[in-house]
C-alpha cells in the first residue's frame, strides 16, 4: 500500500489531533476570507493537513465547530480560527495522552525525582497525575514520591501546566544517588 493511500485512510480522530494540536500550538490561525472555500484553502496552506482527504477534512473541522470546540470568525477580509476553552481542553487531553519519555542509548547516571503535594480540593488532579506518572513508567519510591531513570523535564512541565498546578505542589529533582537504588535498576532495566 503506497503512503497516498494511506493518509486518506487515516481515522478521523487522527484528523482531529492534527487539527487541535495546530491550533494549540498557533493560538489562532488566520487566512483571507475570499473564498467561500477557506477550509480547503486552509487545508492547502498548511503542510501537516495536506495529506488528508478534503472532504473528510471539511466535514472534520465543520464538526470541531458544530462541538464548540474551535471558534470562527470574519473580520474584515479575515478568517479567524482558534480553540475554544472546550477545544483547549481537548487537545491538552490529547497531549496528555501522547506524552511518552524516550529511552536514550546510555543512561546518564542521574534519577529524575518528581515529588508532589497537592491539597484535597485538588484530588482528583493528584490521583489522575498518579495515574499519569505511573503510565509514564515512573516507580512509586513513597506517597507522593516518584522516580524515572530518565530526562522526563518536559513531559513534567507539560503535566504541570495541564493540571494546573504550581511550583509548591509539584517539583521534579534531578538526582546523582539515591541509597540503594538497587531496585530502581532493576525496575528501569539499566547497569
Amino acid at each position: 500500500m503506497s503512503k497516498y493511500k494511506y493518509y486518506f485512510r487515516k481515522p478521523k480522530s487522527e484528523i482531529v489531533k492534527d487539527i487541535l494540536k495546530a491550533l494549540a500550538l498557533s493560538g489562532a490561525i488566520y487566512i483571507a476570507a475570499s473564498s467561500p472555500y477557506f477550509v480547503w484553502n486552509l487545508q492547502r496552506n498548511i503542510k501537516q493537513w495536506k495529506k488528508y482527504n478534503k472532504k473528510k477534512f471539511y466535514n472534520t473541522f465543520y464538526q470541531l465547530r458544530k462541538k464548540g470546540y474551535i471558534n470562527i470568525k470574519k473580520v474584515r477580509h479575515q478568517i479567524y480560527i482558534s480553540l475554544t476553552s472546550e477545544g483547549k481542553k481537548k487537545a491538552g487531553r490529547l497531549q496528555i495522552d501522547a506524552l511518552r519519555i524516550n529511552r536514550p542509548k546510555n543512561w546518564d547516571g542521574k534519577w529524575r525525582v518528581v515529588i508532589f503535594d497537592i491539597s484535597q480540593l485538588k484530588k482528583f488532579y493528584r490521583e489522575a497525575l498518579r495515574g499519569k506518572l505511573k503510565e509514564l513508567g515512573f516507580y512509586l519510591l513513597q506517597k507522593s514520591v516518584w522516580v524515572h531513570a530518565f530526562d522526563c523535564r518536559d513531559e513534567i512541565e507539560v503535566l504541570k501546566e495541564f493540571f494546573g498546578l504550581n511550583a509548591e505542589e509539584i517539583k521534579l529533582i534531578i538526582a546523582e544517588e539515591i541509597p540503594n537504588d538497587e531496585l530502581l535498576k532493576k525496575f528501569f532495566k539499566i547497569d
